[in-house]
Protein backbone atom coordinates (compact mmCIF):
# COMPACT_ATOMS: atom_id res chain seq x y z
CA UNK A 1 0.00 0.00 0.00
CA UNK A 2 0.98 3.26 -0.53
CA UNK A 3 -0.16 5.78 1.96
CA UNK A 4 -0.15 10.15 1.70
CA UNK A 5 -1.14 12.74 4.00
CA UNK A 6 -5.17 13.45 3.78
CA UNK A 7 -5.83 16.82 4.56
CA UNK A 8 -6.17 16.43 8.23
CA UNK A 9 -2.73 15.15 8.69
CA UNK A 10 -3.91 11.34 8.83
CA UNK A 11 -2.34 9.23 6.43
CA UNK A 12 -4.66 7.47 3.52
CA UNK A 13 -4.25 5.20 1.10
CA UNK A 14 -3.55 5.42 -2.58
CA UNK A 15 -2.89 1.81 -3.58
CA UNK A 16 -0.50 -1.18 -3.87
CA UNK A 17 3.00 -0.66 -3.79
CA UNK A 18 5.40 -3.47 -3.97
CA UNK A 19 8.29 -1.42 -2.48
CA UNK A 20 6.18 -0.57 0.90
CA UNK A 21 4.78 -2.35 3.54
CA UNK A 22 2.79 -1.88 6.65
CA UNK A 23 3.42 -3.55 9.82
CA UNK A 24 1.45 -3.38 12.77
CA UNK A 25 3.15 -3.73 16.52
CA UNK A 26 1.37 -4.72 19.58
CA UNK A 27 2.99 -2.38 21.92
CA UNK A 28 0.47 -3.10 25.05
CA UNK A 29 -1.02 -5.93 26.21
CA UNK A 30 -4.34 -7.54 25.90
CA UNK A 31 -4.31 -7.66 29.72
CA UNK A 32 -4.01 -3.98 30.16
CA UNK A 33 -6.87 -3.26 27.66
CA UNK A 34 -8.82 -5.82 30.09
CA UNK A 35 -7.84 -3.85 33.38
CA UNK A 36 -8.47 -0.53 31.16
CA UNK A 37 -11.90 1.16 31.89
CA UNK A 38 -13.50 4.67 30.73
CA UNK A 39 -13.20 7.61 33.17
CA UNK A 40 -16.30 9.08 31.58
CA UNK A 41 -18.35 6.53 31.30
CA UNK A 42 -17.00 3.42 33.46
CA UNK A 43 -17.17 1.23 30.77
CA UNK A 44 -14.81 -1.65 29.80
CA UNK A 45 -14.80 -2.04 26.15
CA UNK A 46 -12.17 -0.24 23.78
CA UNK A 47 -12.12 -0.12 19.79
CA UNK A 48 -9.37 0.59 17.59
CA UNK A 49 -10.00 2.25 14.39
CA UNK A 50 -6.41 2.00 12.64
CA UNK A 51 -4.86 5.34 11.77
CA UNK A 52 -7.31 7.49 13.94
CA UNK A 53 -7.29 5.99 17.91
CA UNK A 54 -8.86 3.87 20.41
CA UNK A 55 -12.33 5.12 21.64
CA UNK A 56 -14.14 3.72 24.56
CA UNK A 57 -17.36 1.84 23.02
CA UNK A 58 -20.02 2.53 24.98
CA UNK A 59 -19.11 6.63 24.87
CA UNK A 60 -16.59 7.28 22.14
CA UNK A 61 -14.53 8.90 24.50
CA UNK A 62 -10.30 8.86 22.59
CA UNK A 63 -7.61 7.20 24.78
CA UNK A 64 -3.66 7.29 24.04
CA UNK A 65 -1.57 5.23 25.71
CA UNK A 66 2.11 6.52 26.40
CA UNK A 67 4.84 4.41 27.79
CA UNK A 68 5.98 6.27 31.01
CA UNK A 69 9.88 7.33 31.46
CA UNK A 70 9.65 5.98 34.86
CA UNK A 71 8.88 2.30 35.62
CA UNK A 72 10.15 1.57 38.91
CA UNK A 73 10.65 -1.70 38.37
CA UNK A 74 7.73 -2.48 37.35
CA UNK A 75 7.48 -4.62 34.05
CA UNK A 76 5.25 -2.23 32.36
CA UNK A 77 3.97 1.48 33.05
CA UNK A 78 1.80 3.02 31.00
CA UNK A 79 0.04 6.41 31.13
CA UNK A 80 -3.41 6.41 29.85
CA UNK A 81 -4.51 9.76 28.07
CA UNK A 82 -8.43 10.30 27.97
CA UNK A 83 -9.98 13.09 26.09
CA UNK A 84 -13.38 13.77 25.55
CA UNK A 85 -13.27 15.94 22.30
CA UNK A 86 -14.98 13.30 20.69
CA UNK A 87 -17.58 11.62 23.38
CA UNK A 88 -21.15 11.20 22.39
CA UNK A 89 -23.95 12.69 24.37
CA UNK A 90 -21.66 14.34 26.85
CA UNK A 91 -23.74 16.94 27.15
CA UNK A 92 -27.57 15.87 27.69
CA UNK A 93 -27.37 12.96 30.84
CA UNK A 94 -24.94 13.43 33.52
CA UNK A 95 -26.57 10.41 35.25
CA UNK A 96 -24.50 7.92 32.13
CA UNK A 97 -21.56 9.85 31.99
CA UNK A 98 -19.17 12.36 33.95
CA UNK A 99 -16.75 15.40 31.73
CA UNK A 100 -12.93 15.54 32.36
CA UNK A 101 -11.44 18.95 33.53
CA UNK A 102 -11.02 20.87 30.65
CA UNK A 103 -11.85 17.76 28.44
CA UNK A 104 -8.72 15.61 29.28
CA UNK A 105 -6.80 13.34 32.00
CA UNK A 106 -4.11 10.93 32.40
CA UNK A 107 -3.78 7.60 34.71
CA UNK A 108 -0.60 6.22 35.43
CA UNK A 109 -0.75 2.46 35.13
CA UNK A 110 1.92 0.14 36.64
CA UNK A 111 2.10 -3.80 37.06
CA UNK A 112 2.42 -6.48 34.63
CA UNK A 113 -0.85 -8.59 33.14
CA UNK A 114 -3.06 -9.77 36.03
CA UNK A 115 -1.37 -7.55 38.49
CA UNK A 116 -2.07 -3.88 37.51
CA UNK A 117 -2.67 -0.85 39.65
CA UNK A 118 -3.74 2.74 39.64
CA UNK A 119 -0.43 4.90 40.50
CA UNK A 120 -1.91 8.46 39.87
CA UNK A 121 -4.35 10.53 38.03
CA UNK A 122 -3.95 14.13 36.24
CA UNK A 123 -5.40 16.11 37.69
CA UNK A 124 -5.96 14.47 40.82
CA UNK A 125 -9.40 13.41 42.07
CA UNK A 126 -10.99 15.75 44.43
CA UNK A 127 -14.05 17.93 45.13
CA UNK A 128 -14.25 19.06 41.55
CA UNK A 129 -13.75 15.88 40.12
CA UNK A 130 -14.07 12.04 39.86
CA UNK A 131 -13.52 9.12 37.66
CA UNK A 132 -16.17 7.26 37.24
CA UNK A 133 -15.61 4.21 38.76
CA UNK A 134 -15.37 0.77 36.75
CA UNK A 135 -19.08 0.20 36.41
CA UNK A 136 -20.29 2.52 37.98
CA UNK A 137 -23.76 3.37 35.67
CA UNK A 138 -23.80 -0.20 34.75
CA UNK A 139 -27.75 -0.31 36.29
CA UNK A 140 -28.53 2.76 35.20
CA UNK A 141 -30.66 2.75 31.46
CA UNK A 142 -29.60 5.48 28.77
CA UNK A 143 -33.20 7.18 28.09
CA UNK A 144 -34.48 6.56 24.93
CA UNK A 145 -34.81 10.12 23.48
CA UNK A 146 -30.84 10.12 24.25
CA UNK A 147 -29.37 7.69 21.58
CA UNK A 148 -30.27 9.52 18.57
CA UNK A 149 -28.10 12.40 19.60
CA UNK A 150 -24.87 10.32 19.51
Amino acid sequence: MTFILGRNGWPVSIGPDSQMSLEVIDRHSEALFEFLWCPVCGHEIFSHIPFEGVFCKNCNTQVELQESRETRGYEEAVLACFDTHSTWNLHVDEKLRRDLPDGSARVKILGAPGAYEVDWWSPAPGDDWQPVERGEFDEVDEPADISHLA
